[in-house]
């Protein structure tokens, strides 16, 4: 398949790993200067309209263009809601750092009608896919950033260390990294931005970001 990539260095060398030794790959680090060639691919997978959702823009004119973009932070319906995704194919993935290159990727979609399609697709791709609901924090990340957000309250009130419960964790759990190790992969900003998302989507507690996650991203953002 010939895919487009647009996202950061970080997440197209992700994307490389997972897919790059069957399919020809095309990277742009933004939107600008993609559209001339956009309908000469198969499939293009967007890390960036979550960050820039006034880019989507881009792709509405495009019939038939299977687009799937980073979704955890936002989701399709929002998506459709303030743009016109009529005529393109539409789905989500989740791309969050060490989160795509695994066995099973994460998927939601826009039109039911789009299922067979999305199937075929991740035929195409090689891939194996779990096909979620289109809601903020998709599912693997809920559970995650949850379990990490718990981390920093267990921190905070002195309960043990961060050393300690990274070890605890994969040693309890069989996690492959412990909450802060899982943390310093993904970045607090994700964990943070995500958690915030989150929060305001469903107003529950559990989602609530601990004072001592938010200083650590306060503190990252000051740099």
């Amino acid at each position: 398949m010939r895919l487009l990539v647009v996202g950061n260095n970080r997440e197209f060398q992700e994307f490389k790993e997972k897919f790059g030794g069957a399919h020809e790959l095309t990277h742009h680090s933004n939107h600008y200067n993609i559209i001339e060639n956009v309908e000469s691919f198969d499939a293009i997978f967007d890390f960036l309209i979550s960050e820039e959702p006034e880019t989507f823009g881009f792709y509405e004119d495009f019939e038939g263009l299977n687009l799937f973009v980073n979704a955890p932070k936002i989701t399709l319906a929002e998506l459709a809601f303030f743009n016109d995704t009529n005529a393109i194919n539409l789905f989500g993935f989740n791309g969050l750092p060490t989160f795509l290159n695994r066995e099973v990727l994460e998927v939601s979609l826009l039109k039911e009608d789009t299922t067979d399609l999305l199937k075929s697709l991740c035929d195409s791709l090689g891939t194996d896919f779990q096909l979620v609901d289109d809601r903020v924090g998709m599912v693997t990340p809920r559970i995650i950033f949850m379990v990490i957000n718990e981390a920093f309250y267990t921190v905070q009130e002195g309960t043990a260390s961060k050393e300690d419960i990274d070890q605890g964790m994969k040693l309890g759990t069989n996690y492959p990294f412990g909450p802060f190790e899982w943390a310093e992969k993904i970045g607090i900003d994700n964990i943070y931005e995500l958690l915030e998302a989150l929060y305001e989507d469903t107003k529950e507690e559990r989602y609530k970001i601990c004072p001592a996650l938010k200083k650590s991203y306060l503190k990252l953002n000051q740099q």
